[in-house]
């Protein structure tokens, strides 16, 4: 009671016209109480730490795999009773019995300029999967909240409930958010050269990997353990860490700290 109202400040570089409902508008906003930002706002920790990278010529950008599942409008069980492949991934008959919920996303997304690439029913029974083009950090990461919005307005349009839970189905395997991550020379379109980009020394050289590269990824590596709060927040979350075979016989999830050319365990 002794501090003052957070307020939401809307953010006007971020807003995006609904393509399904024209006359509303969805906007990002940054979190401020006292006259300043909230130090500790997700979004303010993530637009301070793109200044401090640009301040060293470096600029963040992001591309992400959104995974979903489609449920029932209660939420007890996948949307899809014909779905029960032993071995779902890429079902091209599952994919058409949702093709309609998975086409309007797909066409809002073209609408917005997003440039989508890759539509897929994913590993579990119920799951797919979106990609859109990777952007700048923060444009990416407004994207993916908005996305997250759409697909739960459209899937109950369509009489189905999407969720984006970790694991939400115990047996199955759960929804990821791979994070692509790449530094450039400049923002937007002016970036020319992935600083990633290279033939550094070593082994990391030998994938592709510039010598900065290198020492991101090193980071990556020593700062795992901490990132976890980040990238499980939720009890949920650490439900996909070690846990046991799925159906499919894999989990997706990560359960160690290593790096590698080509493993997508």
């Amino acid at each position: 009671p002794a501090h003052p109202d957070m307020l939401a400040v809307p953010d006007p570089a971020s807003v995006i016209q609904l393509p399904w409902q024209r006359d509303v508008a969805w906007v990002a906003a940054n979190c401020v109480m006292d006259g300043k930002d909230l130090p500790q706002a997700p979004r303010n920790v993530l637009r301070r730490l793109i200044g401090e990278a640009a301040a060293e010529g470096m600029y963040v950008k992001t591309g992400i795999e959104a995974e979903f599942f489609l449920l029932t409008p209660e939420g007890d069980q996948i949307s899809d009773p014909f779905d029960t492949s032993g071995k779902p991934c890429y079902d091209q008959q599952a994919v058409m019995r949702r093709y309609d919920v998975v086409r309007e996303i797909c066409d809002y997304m073209l609408e917005l300029g997003w440039e989508p690439y890759q539509n897929d029913h994913e590993d579990a029974n119920g799951q797919f999967e979106m990609n859109w083009k990777y952007d700048d950090a923060l444009d990416t990461a407004d994207k993916h909240s908005f996305f997250k919005f759409m697909t739960k307005s459209v899937a109950e349009k369509h009489g189905f409930r999407a969720t984006f839970m970790p694991k939400p189905i115990e047996g199955m395997t759960g929804n990821g958010c791979h994070a692509h991550i790449s530094v450039w020379d400049g923002p937007g379109k002016k970036a020319k050269n992935n600083v990633f980009a290279g033939k550094g020394e070593g082994q990391t050289g030998e994938v592709g990997l510039s010598e900065r590269g290198k020492h991101f990824l090193g980071g990556i590596m020593k700062h795992a353990s901490a990132l976890a709060a980040i990238t499980n927040p939720t009890v949920n979350s650490y439900k996909r860490i070690n846990a046991p075979r799925t159906i499919s016989g894999a989990t997706w999830a990560p359960n160690s700290v290593t790096w590698t050319g080509n493993n997508r365990t």
